[in-house]
C-alpha cells in the first residue's frame, strides 16, 4: 500500500514540476508598428535639404530595445538617412508615439526611395515597416 502511495506521489509532483503554462516563460507578442504620419499632412514627399516628419504608433510588450531608421532608393543603393535610437525616451517602454523629423541631405538625389522602420524588443524580436516616398525638388 505504501508502494502504491509512494508512486501516486512521484507522478503528481513530475505532472506538477513539467507544467510549462507559467506566463512568466511565454515569449510576448512581436513589436507592432502604425505609420501613421510620413511627411507633411502624410505626403510621402520629402525635399532635399528640409526634413521629413514621421510619426508612428509603436507597441512593444517585450519593451522597446531600439528603433532603426532607413531611408534608401529603389533597389537599395544610396542610403540618405540611417538612423538607430538605442537610450532615450523611445527606449525601455511598452508603447509610445514615434515623432521625429528626420534631416534630408541637401544632395539627396531626386526620385522614389523606400523608408523602413524596425522596432526590437528586449527579447530579440523584430518588426519592420516600410512605404514608399518620393524625394522630390521644391515648389
Amino acid at each position: 500500500m505504501s508502494l502504491v502511495l509512494a508512486l501516486i506521489t512521484l507522478l503528481t509532483f513530475s505532472m506538477i514540476s513539467c507544467n510549462n503554462d507559467n506566463e512568466e516563460d511565454e515569449m510576448p507578442s512581436r513589436p507592432t508598428i502604425s505609420l501613421t504620419e510620413v511627411g507633411h499632412e502624410n505626403s510621402k514627399i520629402a525635399y532635399p535639404g528640409d526634413d521629413l516628419h514621421l510619426e508612428a504608433e509603436l507597441l512593444a510588450e517585450g519593451q522597446i530595445k531600439r528603433i532603426d531608421i532607413e531611408i534608401h532608393q529603389e533597389g537599395g543603393s544610396n542610403k540618405i538617412v540611417e538612423l538607430s535610437y538605442t537610450s532615450g525616451k523611445y527606449v525601455g517602454v511598452r508603447n509610445t508615439t514615434f515623432h521625429e523629423h528626420l534631416d534630408i541631405p541637401a544632395d539627396a538625389p531626386l526620385g522614389e526611395y523606400h523608408l523602413h522602420v524596425t522596432v526590437t524588443d528586449m527579447y530579440g524580436q523584430q518588426t519592420t515597416a516600410e512605404t514608399h516616398i518620393v524625394v522630390e525638388a521644391p515648389l
